[in-house]
């Protein structure tokens, strides 16, 4: 994990995630560009019903990941019949398109790319879009395989909070638990590049064969999220 202090902006903007309440909402979590995710729950599936479903874990990669450089490989992947899901921690990636919260300044390891890209041509926005990172294909476990694609909708829980995000993308072929600031935002987690995040506690599922098109349409991924997790649930 990166561990640099936070700017006095950053913390400012923690604090105010920290105290914001959670409210039941279906609408887009990013606000106006530029801006703070305010954490809200989105839809009506709870995280402990999702968690409750994914006891065990039936390993679908062929090895195991580690969370950071330098720690133990110990995260496999794990699927069901219509998702493939890991628990692991945070890092959180400022990469994409500059803005006000990430861009060279505020993001050391800043890179104006993304793996994938909005229907514009444009880089993601990290910032503002919710979205997750997968690693790289590898001898490890290579997402294309299992119905994962850019865009394929996810479902992220951090304690009591499920949101969804699509997956925007792709990281190192080791290691695995990383998403946009605004997904870290969204969850309550410190979403500052340097040192924020979180050691432990995440649960990535990613919904089989699933695609929100133009990528950057957050309420699509929402309204998505939603049906295939109430799926998950089913047993589908």
């Amino acid at each position: 994990m990166r561990a640099q202090s936070l700017t006095l902006a950053a913390a400012a903007a923690a604090a105010l995630l920290a105290s914001a309440p959670a409210v039941l909402s279906t609408t887009p979590t990013t606000g106006r560009p530029g801006s703070p995710v305010v954490p809200v729950r989105e839809g009506s599936v709870r995280a402990a019903e999702l968690l409750a479903k994914l006891v065990g874990c039936a390993v679908v990669s062929h090895g195991r990941y580690r969370s950071d450089d330098g720690t133990r490989a110990e995260i496999p992947v794990c699927g069901t019949p219509g998702a493939v899901f890991w628990k692991a921690d945070m890092d959180i990636d400022c990469d994409g398109r500059p803005g006000p919260l990430c861009n060279s300044r505020t993001d050391p390891l800043f890179s104006e790319s993304t793996a994938f890209q909005q229907s514009d041509g444009r880089c993601l926005s990290a910032e503002t879009l919710p979205y997750i990172v997968v690693p790289a294909p590898s001898a490890v476990w290579n997402y294309r395989d299992h119905g994962i694609e850019p865009g394929s909708v996810a479902a992220v829980i951090y304690r009591d909070r499920v949101q969804y995000a699509v997956v925007g993308d792709t990281g190192p072929g080791d290691i695995i638990g990383e998403a946009s600031y605004a997904t870290a935002s969204a969850l309550g987690i410190r979403p500052d590049p340097r040192g924020g995040g979180t050691p432990s506690g995440v649960t990535y599922i990613v919904f089989r064969n699933s695609r929100v098109s133009p990528i950057e349409d957050h309420a699509a991924a929402v309204t998505a999220g939603e049906r295939l997790a109430r799926r998950l649930l089913d047993g589908g």
